[in-house]
């Protein structure tokens, strides 16, 4: 074990300057890092793998093409120094400085990292002198000691190491911590530092955060969501639509954190097809005449297909949850509802004032057409990238059996459907009339006429 000085921000900066001017010449292939993250009541351990293509600006000696190992030391004690700073340990938002440190060259044939316990075992080895590793194609085994404050405390990675010129390196991340399950996470070099151990209150905090951020950004969702409220001229009939939305992308949408949905290639275009076409129906519904009442039946169906777009955007953000991943689901969601509020809060006062200047029909067709030419292109856009994908067979992908498929969509589908049910039970009109000047009121064939005849 050495100690790292203070020396090794100054020459951690040099170095890494010497690698992105190598890397411009020749960039490297293998950008994936490896690490473990042990917690333990005074210290935290820190053990990583870095490709030794990330490593050209560390003078390793060479011998022919391999390095040469019994000279190695001076190299491998400047790439610990340099090391040392690209990665960053924070407790409590405080950087931990590495009280000892450790590191080898390793053949691109070990699998030492495979577990914890064995790469601990293998970067405190002394490396083997008579094992040939080509140029660039080994690894550089390292090993940190960070003394902490406390287990229970929150506990934040980043790294800083570049791959090349016009990328980053990724650091694939397994936290163990002390008396909880283990995790695994990767992160990207230059982000942000990542939560290890997020505190409730964060996880649930940067989630609702990030559902309003992807509402908002989703102009897929936002255009499904403006064709929902088209022909509604009053907010009572609008309140079912709008749950039956919620409740049945909120049902497909945990499914899809919890692995009950197909997974495979094809799946997400899929999704984004199905997407376009809810876009497609709900605009032609407004053009040709729709019972209003009625509308949070279909909506719920679609809202189902929502709900695993929703899943795809959070994707990756998921594994940053730590052990909180109920709420942060259940934050995300919260997030959308915010963002859908929000937009409705826009989208209907611009309604009601442009009924004020065109007649209500004319707005509902004009609106509707220009909604259903988008979604259209887009159709026609994804459905050629989903054709070029290979779909699954009869068993289905990750070796569910179809059988099981189907089963899990017509609970999800049944679920959404009692779910809207119970929506529209609650908030539509208690009684419809043909008095009633609102066309959301009328009985079927009546309001299909009054919204034909505006």
């Amino acid at each position: 074990m050495k100690p790292v000085g203070l020396v090794g921000i100054v020459v951690g900066l040099a170095l890494e300057l010497a690698s992105s001017v190598a890397a411009a010449h020749d960039l490297p292939v293998n950008r994936m890092m490896n690490a473990f993250v042990k917690i333990e009541p005074t210290q935290a351990q820190l053990v990583v793998r870095v490709p030794l293509d990330l490593m050209r600006g560390i003078p390793f000696p060479l011998k022919d093409s391999e390095y040469d190992l019994p000279a190695a030391e001076p190299a491998t004690e400047l790439a610990l120094v340099f090391l040392a700073d690209g990665f960053v340990m924070l407790e409590n938002g405080v950087r931990l400085a590495p009280s000892n440190s450790a590191g080898r060259l390793s053949p691109p044939s070990d699998r030492s990292f495979e577990d914890y316990g064995t790469a601990m075992a293998l970067a405190d080895r002394a490396p083997d002198q008579g094992a040939s590793i080509p140029y660039d194609k080994g690894y550089l085994d390292v090993h940190f000691t960070y003394p902490i404050s406390s287990p229970k405390s929150v506990f934040k990675i980043q790294t800083q190491i570049a791959a090349d010129l016009g990328s980053v390196a990724l650091l694939t991340v397994r936290y163990l911590p002390l008396g909880e399950s283990s995790r695994a996470m990767i992160i990207s070099g230059g982000s942000e530092p990542a939560s290890l151990n997020p505190a409730w209150y964060h996880a649930a905090g940067s989630f609702v955060v990030l559902g309003i951020e992807h509402i908002l950004s989703g102009i897929d969702h936002l255009l499904f969501l403006f064709c929902l409220v088209i022909p509604f001229q009053r907010l009572r009939g609008l309140i079912a639509v709008i749950t039956a939305f919620t409740l049945a992308h909120s049902v497909t949408l945990f499914a899809s954190a919890f692995h009950l949905v197909p997974k495979g290639a094809w799946f997400p275009p899929f999704v984004e097809v199905a997407i376009a076409c809810s876009i497609v129906w709900m605009a032609l519904e407004n053009m040709v005449g729709v019972d209003l009442g009625r509308r949070w039946r279909i909506t719920g169906l679609f809202g189902l297909v929502h709900g695993f777009g929703f899943s795809n955007a959070l994707g990756q953000s998921l594994q940053f949850a730590g052990s909180h991943l109920l709420l942060s689901l259940f934050s995300f969601n919260v997030g959308i509802e915010i963002g859908q509020l929000c937009v409705l809060a826009v989208m209907l006062p611009a309604l009601a004032l442009l009924r004020r200047v065109v007649p209500a029909r004319v707005g509902v067709l004009v609106l509707s057409g220009a909604a259903a030419a988008i979604g259209g292109n887009w159709m026609w856009e994804r459905w050629r990238v989903l054709r070029q994908v290979q779909w699954p067979g009869v068993d289905g992908a990750a070796g569910v059996s179809a059988p099981v498929w189907a089963g899990l969509a017509l609970v999800a589908c049944v679920g959404g459907w009692v779910l809207a049910r119970w929506a529209g039970r609650k908030f539509r009109t208690r009684e419809a009339s043909t008095d009633d000047p609102n066309p959301e009121h009328l009985p079927r064939d009546v309001a299909v006429r009054g919204l034909r005849s505006d």
